[in-house]
């Protein structure tokens, strides 16, 4: 009987000691449920995995989806593309009077009239001015848009219907305005709020627009090609911010920038196809949109791993990343620790859903490691998540912080 019990406590001890002595990825693992979570850490100089769980494990990756859909296109696009919002007269202009219509054609801009940085030239007011330059008092016609750049429909099918109605569920359309959003809800109709907007901006300036039906469009003259901010810094807005209809256009401005019709679908099918010649690790990764709202999105953390380790050289990429404690959606993640301002890190997070993915950076804030984490229906939700996350990368990094 007492070397029964001395057996018990003998393997009881050494189950202690080897739970104790986990590794960061299983102590990771254990804390959130072994088949809820994944993770990579890859340190960059040597190019060997530091720490690694279920990396071939589809999951649904949220808005760490951006980190993808932004390093595709920026290859593509490179960082100083532009997008153009151009306006025609489609008529003569005779003594003062525009003897047709003002049109608007949309150029996909999705920062056009937008309230956050990077904050474009004012269109509005640009028109105004252009039609000032040209002497034109009286507009006969109407004002006109043009949004077939982007063809419909404006949001993936696979979005969740009580997603629709909030700002971040709005559409993604050829011509976007303020955000397509009015406070928390989403706009259906942007092209009606610019037309709004414009026609009381040249009210003001004393320009009347008769409204008078004129379909004739042979005589287009352009006004104005409104220039947007530079790519990368809508880029870095929409990672900052994990702004949806900003990724959902870089997605279609893919698909624009490589001559195809500029929809979700061929955005996210060229996405795979870059990536599958880049040799990336493409089983069960299944793209649905630009943004990670869609809950169809699923991809194991080895393949956005593999994107990120790819994309480590370019320092404006890196350079989306808000840094933890500091920026972005995760200003108050690894507050006060010392992964503050040493770790930046793209969020997902819906119900049920929260991923980290970006990197380790060292005192110049170039990157040393590519960190993937992600977590569906974990154990103790998205706060486990952060601090699960939180152990693991101390132990990775810190080792002698962590306490005896």
């Amino acid at each position: 009987m007492i070397i029964n019990r001395l057996l018990f406590l003998y393997i009881a001890l050494l189950s202690a000691v080897s739970i104790w002595a986990g590794t960061p990825a299983e102590e990771f693992a254990s804390a959130l449920g072994p088949d809820r979570c994944a993770a990579v850490v890859i340190d960059l100089k040597t190019g060997k995995i530091v720490a690694e769980h279920n990396a071939a494990l589809p999951l649904v990756p949220a808005s760490v989806t951006k980190s993808v859909t932004i390093a595709t296109t920026l290859h593509k696009t490179g960082p100083d593309y532009r997008y153009h919002t151009r306006v025609y007269a489609t008529g003569p202009i005779r003594d003062g009077v525009l003897e047709g219509n003002l049109l608007v054609v949309g150029g996909g801009d999705p920062s056009l009239g937008a309230d956050v940085e990077p904050k474009g030239t004012d269109i509005c007011g640009e028109i105004v001015a252009a039609l000032r330059n040209k002497g034109v008092r009286e507009i006969v016609g109407g004002i006109l848009t043009d949004c077939n750049i982007f063809p419909a429909p404006a949001t993936p099918p696979s979005w969740s219907s009580g997603d629709l109605s909030h700002a971040y569920g709005t559409g993604c359309h050829g011509l976007n305005f303020m955000r397509n959003a009015s406070g928390k809800t989403a706009v259906k109709n942007p092209r009606a709020v610019l037309v709004k907007v414009l026609g009381q901006a040249l009210a003001d300036a004393g320009i009347l627009v008769r409204g008078e039906e004129k379909d004739s469009v042979k005589h287009d003259k352009e006004l104005l090609d409104h220039v947007s901010p530079p790519i990368s810094e809508i880029m870095r807005s929409c990672m900052m911010r994990s702004d949806n209809l900003y990724a959902e256009a870089l997605l279609r401005t893919l698909a624009l920038a490589s001559g195809r019709p500029a929809s979700t679908d061929e955005g996210v099918g060229l996405e795979a196809a870059f990536w599958k010649k880049k040799g990336a690790p493409m089983q069960d990764v299944c793209l649905i949109d630009g943004s990670g709202l869609s809950r169809s999105n699923k991809f194991p953390a080895g393949f956005l791993a593999y994107v990120l380790k790819a994309m480590a050289g370019d320092e404006e990429y890196v350079s989306f990343f808000p840094l933890a404690g500091q920026e972005g959606t995760v200003r108050r993640l690894f507050k006060d620790t010392p992964l503050d301002s040493y770790v930046a890190l793209k969020t997902g997070t819906m119900r049920g859903i929260r991923c980290l993915a970006g990197y380790k950076l060292d005192e110049d804030f170039a990157p040393t490691h590519v960190i993937v984490i992600m977590g569906n229906n974990a154990s103790g939700g998205a706060a486990a998540v952060n601090n699960a996350a939180q152990s693991m990368l101390m132990q990775i990094f810190y080792p002698s912080n962590q306490s005896e």
